[in-house]
């Protein structure tokens, strides 16, 4: 279901960085999934409701962090040293449950995407 709005998205170089930010309402568990088209989504990060836990796919830990500020309504994922290969449209997501989540399906609100596209 659309029901968020992402931002940040464009182009960088191999080794850059970029912030991706995600507008939402209301206290939920957040995260951040990656697609390339005709995929699957990818899980790419998630935090929970509280925002005390957080969870990062093996490829990108130490690389990018999820961040909320529920006073902004907003979630972030900052990307750091960004490879060629993550060059994808990135998706953010909610849930009204208050675990951590890292499973595309279960969660129920998306944006419609923000397209991060890694030169080499």
């Amino acid at each position: 279901q659309v029901g968020l709005v992402e931002s940040g998205g464009g182009l960088v170089q191999a080794g850059a960085s970029l912030r991706l930010s995600c507008a939402t309402s209301g206290r939920t568990s957040m995260g951040w999934f990656r697609q390339t088209p005709g995929k699957d989504y990818e899980f790419v990060a998630a935090i929970n409701w509280v925002g005390d836990i957080t969870t990062y796919s093996d490829s990108v830990k130490g690389r990018f962090t999820i961040s909320r500020d529920d006073a902004k309504n907003t979630q972030y994922l900052q990307m750091n040293n960004l490879k060629p290969e993550e060059a994808d449209v990135y998706y953010c997501a909610a849930s009204p449950r208050e675990t951590v989540i890292h499973v595309w399906d279960e969660y129920d609100y998306w944006g419609r995407g923000t397209q991060v596209t890694v030169s080499s």
